[in-house]
């Protein structure tokens, strides 16, 4: 083959691969898949960063000194208020409450002595035949058995507590985390947490908002409706919590320091999505939803003089310029350059030019949220 009739052929080819899209749109055009901008019901939304909260935890601690016979948990489950967690060795508590019922028997029994002294002495007098010193004494000792008598029965009662707190249960409703001490060992008042315990449904998520936002949202509103302001929340890995809260506090006080107010929302979480401690990012939505255009993130462009679309017109494709409010999952609002049902350009828009012929198909993408 001679070197012309190679160049030829190159020429040729290089030819073909220019004009393909011009070939393309002369068949029908660059197909393209496109979503038609859509009015959705949008509220005025604000995001603060904030972190899940337990409203009750509570910190399981030994109240007696005992050997731990028995863990009666499996960490991490849910234990139900009242549940035994641990059991301390009751022996020693046992016999404290067989003595502590002991000395109440005996100071029964003096008190009854004492009674019939008491009688007695009073008869005497009566007959002359006794002395009001001897009365008076025996009404000191009936007055004396009787505080004795009160004193056994406290003391009963005290032993009777420190028996029941060889068993130690949950005070609430929650899961329960890992365990700090084994069957065998020694604890007591000064062993320190053995174990916590978080309620789980609902939690509550506190974060903490400006005051440049909060008056800013007064300003708006006239006077912040807590129970109209919804509460979503969204994760780290960007998906959104399915249950809807409410905010139930707002802080008395504004920390000098950071110049925010700490705001609180109660959070259904009857699967246990939400852990406590976990940090997320809050959406607060309030007032009455309007209808705004909305169309795909994902049809945006970007250049030096904005952020454009290109939609679809008489079979061409043709750029729009676009100002855009706030996001809405994977959608966002457009304020100006879209109308409602234009068909936007999200697939295929790599090799556009304005004016080229175009294949439009509705995508799978559509708009979602």
């Amino acid at each position: 083959m001679s070197h012309a009739h190679a160049v030829r052929i190159a020429s040729l080819l290089l030819l073909g691969l220019l004009v393909s899209p011009v070939a393309r749109a002369q068949e029908g055009g660059i197909p393209v898949g496109v979503v038609a901008a859509e009015l959705k019901p949008i509220s005025d939304a604000m995001e603060f960063v904030g972190r899940v909260e337990a409203p009750e935890r509570v910190e399981i601690r030994a109240r007696v000194k005992g050997m731990l016979e028995a863990v009666l948990f499996k960490e991490g489950e849910t234990v139900k208020e009242g549940a035994p967690l641990y059991r301390i060795e009751k022996p020693l508590f046992q016999a404290d409450v067989q003595q502590a019922e002991g000395d109440v028997e005996r100071a029964k029994a003096a008190l009854s002595l004492s009674k019939i002294q008491r009688e007695r002495a009073e008869e005497l007098l009566a007959k002359n035949a006794g002395t009001a010193v001897a009365r008076d004494q025996a009404v000191a000792n009936q007055e004396s058995a009787t505080g004795a008598l009160l004193t056994a029965e406290a003391a009963l009662n005290t032993t009777k507590i420190n028996l029941g707190y060889t068993d130690i249960v949950s005070p609430i409703t929650g899961r329960i985390g890992r365990s700090a001490v084994t069957r065998g060992h020694i604890v007591g008042p000064d062993s320190g947490v053995l174990a916590t315990v978080v309620s789980q449904n609902p939690m509550y998520v506190t974060f903490p908002v400006s005051q440049r936002d909060y008056l800013e949202a007064q300003k708006d509103e006239g006077k912040v409706d807590l129970s109209n302001v919804e509460v979503r929340i969204k994760f780290a890995d960007g998906g959104v919590y399915g249950e809807v809260g409410r905010v139930n506090f707002v802080d008395v006080s504004v920390n000098r320091t950071t110049d925010t107010m700490i705001m609180r929302a109660d959070v259904p979480n009857p699967s246990g999505k939400l852990v406590d401690g976990q940090l997320v990012r809050v959406e607060l939505k309030a007032g009455t939803p309007e209808e705004r255009v909305v169309i795909p993130q994902a049809a945006l462009i970007a250049d030096q003089a904005g952020v454009y679309v290109f939609v679809v017109e008489n079979g061409k494709a043709v750029v729009r310029r676009v100002k855009t409010g706030g996001t809405q999952g994977p959608n966002i609002i457009v304020t100006d350059g879209v109308k409602t049902g234009e068909p936007v350009i999200v697939e295929g828009f790599e090799s556009l030019k304005p004016g080229i012929a175009v294949r439009a198909t509705p995508t799978t993408l559509g708009l979602k949220g």
